[in-house]
């Protein structure tokens, strides 16, 4: 049972919540053993209470008069559970007659909508819930790897128009492969657009990389800065360089809006730098565990004005999971603190690094190395730490030839099992950007890169390097040396060997 660390981790939730911008009294959070279980959790719940209105029509159909199954299936998340709120005492028949207790019908329960940059992860989820991978709708992105705005609205505008409910939409802060951040803002204004035609829908933020980020954001209060209040705050502190000019306006938006988002995904041992098994996922209403729980919990919260942390199993997805990282993570957030001052001046410093490395490859104009000249060009201005870049020859229009010049790179540049990580002055990741998951988004970087269109449209694929900056020392007086100057000089050495 192991009440003492499940406490911890309650409180551990909460305080997450409130980092996210949701009110403590409200919200409800917990650690799950990855971001994987956290996401799968949220859309666990979403799924559920999409069914629940339908199931209270046959229960109590006097809280639901005159109400059609369109409109019951178009409620706000926040409607459907004032309804279920209102439902209380019939909890147990409405959920035995919801898709808890009915399964998935052949009709589906409605769509998932996701950018192309998801995590391979919600794929996996639309068939263990028996959402049907068929069911996701994927929106393309811009050139800044952000979910496009009017692709959403036009492919959610697509799916009303066929009559399917849109069951849950999930932006990305803080994609796999790029670090970038959707503009929740914007969805969250699409939503309001489309409650006015009496449709919404669930959003629940896949914030498992980026989620800790918001803390750069917040000040000791827990309020979250302007624009402008945070540029002083950030130059005065001195945790990012004012000339690098972060965050952008759309970032901030995003970030400031997750306060206003149905459940949001967090990983701690991610930009929690908790070296432990630990994700979390908290949701802005409490109230919604009742579409889930084995135990109603408005019985078992009686005479206790916080949880029942004996029952905590009974309305999350695990049951048996470490009490050490629930500790693992109380402890650092006792001892960080989850503002500016803390885990905000780690993470900044290494944003700070991030934009710098992303500022000298725009900078820097030519590499030469064994007679010839090269360029080394990142995908876009970094949203958080990682930074997207590829290596071409001057005059090279091959992209298949620049292709198999990064993967040289990155095989001297790679972790080889049996070595001494010591030995690596630099360690680097790579991933493909494919014309399947991407679209034509890599274009203009393709463009930029000296890479022709229709060498696109033959290869459809550009390999890229990937670099994440963890360390908050990378530009801060503790650094002996330039490490960016220093990460230069090895790729100008490696391509001395490669070329």
């Amino acid at each position: 049972v192991s009440p003492i660390t499940t406490s911890l981790e309650l409180q551990v939730g909460l305080e997450l919540a409130e980092l996210m911008g949701f009110d403590k009294q409200q919200a409800f959070g917990h650690i799950t053993s990855g971001g994987t279980i956290a996401n799968i959790e949220a859309l666990w719940m979403a799924r559920n209470l999409k069914s629940i209105p339908k199931a209270i029509k046959q229960v109590r159909p006097d809280l639901v008069e005159g109400m059609s199954d369109r409109m019951l299936m178009n409620l706000s998340p926040q409607q459907a559970l004032e309804l279920l709120s209102r439902a209380e005492e019939q909890i147990e028949d409405i959920k035995r007659l919801s898709i808890r207790g009915k399964g998935v019908e052949s009709d589906g329960i409605g769509k998932v909508v996701v950018p192309r940059t998801r995590h391979y992860s919600w794929d996996k989820m639309a068939d263990v819930l028996g959402i049907g991978q068929d069911n996701l709708i994927a929106v393309d992105v811009t050139d800044h790897y952000r979910m496009d705005i009017n692709d959403f609205t036009r492919k959610v505008q697509a799916a009303v128009g066929e009559g399917s409910p849109i069951l849950a939409v999930i932006p990305v802060v803080g994609t796999t492969e790029e670090g970038a951040v959707d503009p929740v803002h914007e969805i969250l204004a699409v939503r309001e657009q489309f409650e006015a035609q009496g449709v919404s829908f669930y959003i629940h933020v896949d914030a498992a990389y980026g989620g800790y980020i918001r803390s750069l954001f917040t000040d000791r209060e827990k309020g979250f800065l302007t624009l402008e209040d945070l540029g002083t705050s950030l130059r005065e502190k001195h945790i990012i360089m004012d000339s690098h000019q972060y965050p952008s306006e759309s970032v901030h938006s995003a970030f400031k809006a997750m306060s206003f988002v149905d459940s949001v995904t967090i990983d701690p041992h991610k930009l929690g730098y908790v070296p432990y098994q630990a994700g979390a996922v908290v949701f802005r209403d409490k109230r919604i565990r009742n579409a889930v729980s084995y135990f109603a919990p408005y019985v078992f919260e009686e005479k206790n004005q916080t949880q029942n942390p004996v029952l905590l199993g009974s309305f999350i997805l695990e049951g048996s999971k470490s009490g050490a990282a629930a500790a693992a993570v109380w402890a650092a957030h006792q001892v960080v603190g989850l503002d500016m001052e803390g885990y905000g001046r780690i993470i900044g410093k290494s944003i700070d690094g991030a934009v710098k490395f992303y500022s000298r490859m725009v900078e820097q104009k030519d590499i030469h190395a064994g007679g010839k000249v090269y360029h080394m060009v990142p995908l876009v201005r970094p949203d958080t730490n990682i930074v997207v870049y590829a290596v071409n020859r001057n005059g090279n229009r091959s992209l298949q030839l620049m292709n198999n010049l990064n993967r040289a790179i990155k095989d001297k540049l790679q972790y080889t099992p049996g070595n001494l990580t010591h030995k690596y002055d630099f360690v680097v990741s790579s991933t493909s950007l494919t014309r399947q998951e991407y679209g034509n988004a890599p274009l203009d970087f393709l463009k930029r890169l000296g890479i022709p269109e229709r060498e696109w449209d033959e290869v459809g694929e550009v390999f890229v390097l990937r670099s994440t900056f963890m360390s908050p020392f990378t530009t801060t007086d503790f650094a002996d040396m330039d490490c960016v100057s220093l990460f230069f000089t090895c790729i100008q050495g490696l391509l001395q060997d490669v070329s």
